[in-house]
This record gives C-alpha cells, structure tokens and sequence, in this order.
C-alpha cells in the first residue's frame, strides 16, 4: 500500500502531523505492535565505531519494549552494500526502514527503493538528500557547529582574537556541511575583521582520524607551530588534531574543540589536550527514533515541529537539543546519564 503523507501546520509553529498509514489496525501501545507483527529494517553506515553500535543497542531494546522486532545491517561505508542492505531489508518485509546514510546523496535511492515497496524511511542522525523523505530524526546539527564555535571564540587565549585550524568531516555526510555552516554563523564576522584568522582548513575524508592529523600536520609545516585553536568538528577528527599536537609538544597548549562525547574524547578532555565536546544524548535520539518508527508503522501521528530542506523537499524533522561538555561538567552530564562511569573517565 502507497504510504500517505498528511502535513499540518498548526497556529504558527511549523507542527508537522505525519499520517503514515500502513493498513494495520490502531491498536494502543507495545500489544498493538505485537499484534500487528511490526518490523523495522535498521540500515547503518557502520558499525566500526562504539558510538554507533550504542545507537543499535539504545534503538533496538526501545522497539523490543514497544513489541516490534529490529533487522539490523551495517555496510561498513560502502555505498552499494548499503543499497544491497535496503534491499535486503524491503525483501524481508519491514514495516519501517531507518537509514543512518553513508553517503546523503547516494542513499536517494535507498527512498526511491522504499517508497516502490510502499514502506517510509525515517532518516536518523543524517539527513539522506535530493529525496522524497518521509521523516528525518536528529540533533539540531546547526546548534552543534554554533556551540563548538562559540566556545572557541570565547576561550582563546585572547578571547574573540587568534590563529586557528578548521577541520571539517567528511563531504559524503550532510551533517558535516551543517556544523560547518553553524559554526560559519560565529566565526565569518571576526574573520571578516580580522579578529580571527583562518590558517588552514580542510576536510577530513571518512571522518577519519588520521586525515584530520595530516591536516594539523600541513597546517604547521606550512604556517608553523603558532596555533591558538583548532576547530575539530568530531571527536575522532579532534583525536587526530591532538596526535599531531602531541607529536609537536603543542597538546594542552592548543585548544581543540569535539562531538559526540566518546569516551576517548571524555578522557583527553580530564587530562588537558581537548578542551570541550558536545553531547548529544543518545538515549534520547535512538529511543524517540524507535518510538516514532513504531507510530508509523502501527499508523500512529507523528508530531514533528520543525523542517529541513534536503534539497528536494521541506522534510519534516524531529530535532533533539545538545550538550556543551568540559572538564567542569562532565559529571552532571555524561556521568549523570549512566553514558560513562566516573573512574572510566579520569582513571
């Protein structure tokens, strides 16, 4: 059966209601699930990093709670194995598919795909573009670059003045143009004045660390050691800029800004050589994901408050808020939340 899409807007919030419905009866909570025999096809990019294999674990006991089962495949960053991976998925009959893209663009097809079997796809964490998306699932990613921005800024030797190195993520991730572009919003103003000046920036491929430290690497070799920040958009980006820090005796002396609060991360935050990260409260993304994905399949409204364009349509979004984390506040967030433990952070 064609999903159906209904949009509503309501008062003068963008209140997106989304109908989706699949023909299956609307029976109230984890039973109407059970009864109804609810699949959903999880597509990740990978799963070589520990902060994606939380987002499964997180997303896959929200749906069990909730009555539905969860097929889970990663393609390891390989575009055609994740199409072959949706494809898999349409075959064995989910309700429901959830694509955390390797490449935004490239997943178009993975929709197209979808939509022919008459399935939604919710696109979680990264936005899948040029699509006739149903649902996107986030964090506010433009909050995200603004965040690492503004503490820069704000925690330079000279604050609002300085040399520094911008990394950017990989080009195949949507994401990583939007912290950019949040971060562009505190920077562009002092580098237009000259308060800030830019040294060198690049974008690291794959998101990879050793990518991020070649271009540390080339920023010193062509501009020397004279680096006040660098703006590292991830934390194993950050990873990377710290390794050739320490490598020029610079770690602890640079600021390097994070995200995701990787336990890596966390722990060079105690010790000295990054200075922040931001938090994006896992929990929160991969259960309301699984929530939202058992609404849609059991025909359930979805109330999402906010839109972002992929290119091809105004895609209604949920988007989570996220964290600022610094030595100061590491316990009262991540610790709190049960993400890490205290001696597993300044052991």
């Amino acid at each position: 059966m064609k999903t159906r899409l209904t949009l509503v807007v309501v008062s003068l919030v963008l209140s997106v209601l989304i109908g989706l419905s699949l023909g299956r009866q609307h029976v109230g909570g984890a039973d109407a699930a059970r009864k109804a025999g609810v699949r959903i096809g999880l597509s990740l990019d990978t799963l070589k990093e520990a902060r994606w294999q939380a987002d499964r674990d997180m997303f896959v006991r929200r749906a069990g709670e909730l009555g539905a089962t969860v097929q889970v495949l990663a393609a390891n960053g390989d575009d055609t194995v994740q199409i072959s991976d949706v494809e898999k998925l349409i075959t064995s009959g989910v309700n429901v598919l959830v694509i955390v893209p390797h490449d935004g663009k490239a997943m178009a097809k993975a929709v197209e795909l979808a939509h022919e079997a008459g399935i939604p796809v919710i696109a979680y964490d990264r936005i899948i573009r040029d699509s006739d998306l149903d649902l996107y699932v986030s964090f506010d990613n433009l909050r995200v670059g603004e965040l690492q921005a503004r503490f820069l800024v704000d925690h330079l030797p000279t604050p609002g003045r300085g040399r520094i190195v911008r990394i950017y993520g990989a080009k195949t991730d949507n994401n990583a143009g939007l912290f950019k572009a949040g971060q562009d919003t505190v920077l562009d103003p002092l580098v237009k004045s000259g308060a800030i000046t830019v040294l060198h920036e690049d974008w690291a491929e794959d998101w990879k660390p050793e990518n991020a430290k070649r271009i540390v690497n080339a920023a010193i070799t062509a501009k020397g050691s004279h680096i006040d920040a660098v703006l590292a958009s991830n934390d194993g980006t950050a990873g990377g800029a710290v390794q050739a820090l320490l490598e020029e005796k610079l770690a602890g002396k640079v600021l390097v800004t994070g995200q995701d609060a990787d336990l890596v991360a966390l722990q060079r935050i105690a010790t000295g050589t990054q200075a922040m990260t931001i938090y994006k409260p896992l929990h929160t993304l991969a259960q309301g994901a699984a929530e939202i994905a058992v609404k849609m399949a059991t025909g359930k409204p979805v109330i999402a408050r906010q839109v972002v364009n992929n290119g091809a349509i105004d895609v209604p979004s949920v988007l989570f808020d996220v964290v600022t984390v610094t030595k100061d506040n590491i316990e009262s967030t991540v610790v709190k939340d049960n993400l890490y433990r205290r001696e597993d952070i300044f052991k």
